[in-house]
Order: structure tokens, then sequence, then C-alpha cells
């Protein structure tokens, strides 16, 4: 009986002694007792805390295991943290009853913030990102820095978290995130994609398994984003295992035709006609399905196979355009993207002049699509010798993510670049946000003084679109309009497309009036 009443007693005092707020407290007691009863009640005070620290469990080793390093740059927690909280959840769910589930968040196009405003100023955004997520969470959720540019969560234990449940707290994260960064003058637009397991879906019923489906998951969702959501299958399994075995498939994928051009149509704001569509690759694996381009180009630059995938693009988009204009169907260009990369080739000029003359088409009916990053660069004397000599071939010189690589207007003109693409990263929010309005305004100023035609990239909402239109850009490409699409679906969306403008109801003057 007198150990019940001792452990009732101990109860609540180790909940007491186990509190963060407790340590803080140590100071003013230890002062207190040499007030109180001078040196001799400070030496048993220091002696006698460590002992009831120890006997009332707040020191317990599971606790003391918690302390953590943190990450340099965001303060939270590493992944040994997450995957000993998610042990810890696992182990005590048959005896608690309550659950956990590990969500991972990717920032989209990272790579494309650090290019655009430099390592500093995404350090920033990454800490914004982190208290953004910390915040949005409960007291007892813990986020981790996992990667570069990812988060890890794991859910404190609960009684109920089942897909519904799970889903919509992936929405308040991306909404937490959502919201624009002030960096120095200017407002960075972020978005996030997010995957996460729920525990009796993860492959092994261990923490560092839970983790790994929801990074799977979250690969998943970054293929489909940005701002994308994915709840972990095991048909994900197969996507984790490419990244092993594609470098050696790569090349007989080549070979074998399974990389090929899908099409992006471009339509213009004015008159709502095709006036483009860009070529884009994909792989299609036949085991594994549709990869991404994020996935394999990396493969691609490593193993030297750049100059095959360009000549694969380079005659695909050609064949397109033959087969458009023998069903009658008009596209005026195709957009090929070139690397800096592909630009060195001494004898590019002289083979795209051959290409064109096999398939029989005008130089104007191809864009080569060049990086800002590349026209940045004015060190490489050969890649200024083959844009100038495209140029002069009478192909059309597209300057891509414009906005991002820091080209001068003097390159501009060396490259006689014809048409600028704007970035994404200024097109989102445009018709919201008036900092994305002046910021687009002032582009196409630009352009319009130095008569250069102007294409917003990435334009996912009506919105978008509709701004664009008022602002003055030229043309528009984006989810909004369409997905990139093999050639085999583009001839029913053109027939579409050209439907919807043809009922589009004209106005104008009555006649006789």
């Amino acid at each position: 009986m007198r150990n019940k009443y001792i452990t009732k007693l101990m109860q609540p005092l180790s909940a007491l002694l186990a509190t963060p707020q407790i340590f803080a407290l140590l100071p003013v007691i230890t002062l207190g007792s040499f007030w109180i009863g001078g040196e001799t009640l400070l030496v048993s005070t220091a002696l006698l805390l460590p002992l009831l620290f120890v006997s009332s469990g707040a020191l317990s080793a599971n606790q003391i295991n918690t302390i953590h390093e943190r990450d340099g740059v965001t303060g939270l927690h590493l992944e040994d943290t997450i995957i000993a909280s998610l042990d810890s959840a696992l182990a005590a769910e048959k005896s608690t009853g309550r659950t956990t589930a590990c969500l991972s968040v990717e920032v989209d196009d990272f790579h494309t913030l650090v290019e655009r405003v430099g390592t500093r100023s995404a350090d920033t955004i990454l800490r914004t990102v982190g208290k953004r997520l910390t915040g949005a969470l409960r007291e007892h959720d813990i986020v981790a820095r996992t990667d570069t540019s990812s988060f890890t969560i794991a859910l404190s234990p609960v009684v109920r978290a089942d897909l519904e449940a799970i889903i919509q707290l992936s929405g308040r994260l991306q909404s937490a995130v959502n919201h624009p960064v002030q960096i120095n003058s200017a407002k960075v637009y972020i978005t996030c994609s997010v995957g996460f397991c729920l525990a009796r879906k993860a492959v092994q019923q261990t923490g560092a398994s839970l983790r790994l489906c929801a990074e799977a998951a979250k690969d998943e969702a970054c293929r489909n984003g940005p701002s994308a959501i994915r709840a972990f299958s095991n048909e994900m399994l197969k996507h984790a295992e490419i990244q092993s075995s594609f470098l050696q498939d790569i090349e007989t994928a080549l070979e074998n035709g399974q990389i090929q051009a899908w099409f992006q149509p471009q339509i213009s704001t004015d008159t709502g006609q095709i006036t483009g569509f860009e070529a884009l690759a994909r792989w299609q694996h036949p085991q594994k399905g549709i990869i991404s381009p994020g996935e394999f180009l990396p493969a691609i630059e490593k193993g030297g196979l750049s100059e095959r995938l360009s000549e694969t693009m380079l005659s695909q988009s050609m064949t397109a355009l033959n087969a458009w204009d023998k069903e009658g169907i008009v596209v005026p260009q195709i957009g090929v993207n070139f690397s800096s990369d592909e630009l060195r080739n001494p004898r590019i000029v002289d083979k795209i002049r051959w290409e064109l003359d096999r398939y029989n088409l005008a130089p104007e009916r191809l864009a080569i699509e060049i990086l800002e990053t590349v026209a940045a660069d004015t060190s490489e004397d050969i890649i200024t010798r083959n844009i100038e000599g495209l140029s002069d071939l009478g192909c059309s010189i597209d300057l891509d993510d414009y906005g991002t690589g820091h080209a001068s207007i003097a390159s501009i003109r060396r490259f006689a670049v014809g048409r600028i693409k704007i970035d994404r990263s200024f097109i989102t929010n445009v018709d919201t946000d008036q900092d994305q309005q002046c910021l687009v305004a002032a582009i196409l100023t630009m352009a319009e003084r130095l008569s250069l035609d102007t294409l917003a990239e990435g334009v996912e909402t009506i919105g978008e679109h509709a701004m664009l239109a008022q602002l003055g850009c030229g043309h528009i490409q984006g989810f909004n309009l369409a997905r990139p699409m093999p050639y085999g679906e583009t001839i029913a969306w053109i027939e579409r497309h050209n439907a919807k403008i043809d009922c589009t109801p004209k106005i104008g003057k009555r006649a006789g009036s």
C-alpha cells in the first residue's frame, strides 16, 4: 500500500521534472536554497537534485537519447530523430491503440530557386519553410530536414490517422508553405509537393521503412507536380528501383526508341491560335512506365549521351512537323532544347542544316531553345559562334527560363534572340500578386522596346492566362492549356482546340452598318 502511494506521488513529480521548462528554474532553485539556508542547504540541494531527477525517471535513457544534433541551416531535427520517433510510435501502437504516419515535403524546383536568388537567400527560404511546417503541426509532431530541399515529418501518435485525415493535413502544410517569401525587395513564390505513408501501409513496421515509403510517395508527387500530393503504394517502389537500374538501360533505350519526344502546345494570347509546340523528352520504359526527364537527364549528361538525345529529339520533332503538314494541320514551328554541351559541337550548324534539308522543312519552322544561363556565360566563343550560325541559317532563337540566369541585354542582342520565354517563377499568381504583375510588365516592356516576342511558361490557371493577355504577353504554355503529350494524341487535341476557337463568337461591325 505504501509503495502504491509513493508511486502516485512520483507520477506528477516525474511529469513535472520531465518538462523542458524545469531546467530554466534550476538556477532559481539553487540560489533560493543559498538565500534561505546558506552554504549547507546549497550543497544539499546540489546533491539531491540529480538523485531526484534519476529516481523520478525524468532523465531516463530513452529521454537522454532524444537529444540529437540539429540541422545547421534550419535548426530542425535530422533523420535519426525521425526514425527514432517513428520506431517508438510503432512499438507502442498495440498497447496504446494510437498510430502514426510519416510525411515527406519537397520544395518544388529548388535548384532553380538557388540559381535565381543565390545560396544565402535559398537558405533563408529553407528556414522559412521549416518554421511554416512546424507552425502548421502539433507541438509533439517532429519536423526534420532530411535532404537539400526535403523535410520529413513524424506525426506523434494519434487515435485516427486515416487517408482522408492525412490528405487534409498535407493540404494544410502546402497552404502554409505557399505564401511568398520576402527576399530583399522581391517576393519569391514557393510551392511544395507532399508524399506520405500511413503506418499500416509501410513495407516493414519500422521507422526507417516508413520514412523510405514516404520518400517514395514524395518522389511520385514531384513527378506529377508542382504542388502534388501522393499517398504511398507498393507500385511506387518500382520507380524507386529506377535510380539503381536505369543507368545501364539508358543507352539501350536511346537505341530502341524508348526515349520519345512529347509535345506541349503554345498559343497566341491575341487570337488563341496554336503558334507552336515544345518537344520534351520522355522515357517510355517497357516495365516501369513513363520516366520523367528529371530522373534520366542527369544520367544522360553524366554518360556523355546528350548529343545522342538531341539527335533523337530533333529527328522526332522534324517527323512530327511533316506529319502535321500531311494532315493539313497548321503548326508554325517546334521548339527543341539544346544544352551547352551540345552547343559546343563545332558542326552543329551543318548537322541541323542537313536535318532540315532531309525533312524538307524551312529553317524558321525550328526554334532553338537555349537556357538563359547559357546566354549569360560570355566566355564560350564556340557556343556564341554556333548560336549566331543557327540564327543566320534562319532558325528562331528562344531564350528559355528568362529571369533566372542574369543574361544582359548585350547578350540577348549578340545571340540574335527572337523570343524570350518568361520563367514560371514570375508567372505564378501573376493574376493576384501586384508585385508579380509589375515584374512581368517590366519584362514585357523591355521585350517590346527590343522588338522581342514573348512567351510565358508554366501557366496553370485561367486567371494567369487572362492577366498575361491583358499585360501584353504574346504567347503562353502550361498545364492550363495542356500537359505534354505523345504525337499520337496531338491531332485530337489540336482538332478540339481549333473547334473551340471556331465556336468563339466574333465581335465586329454588323453588315450594312
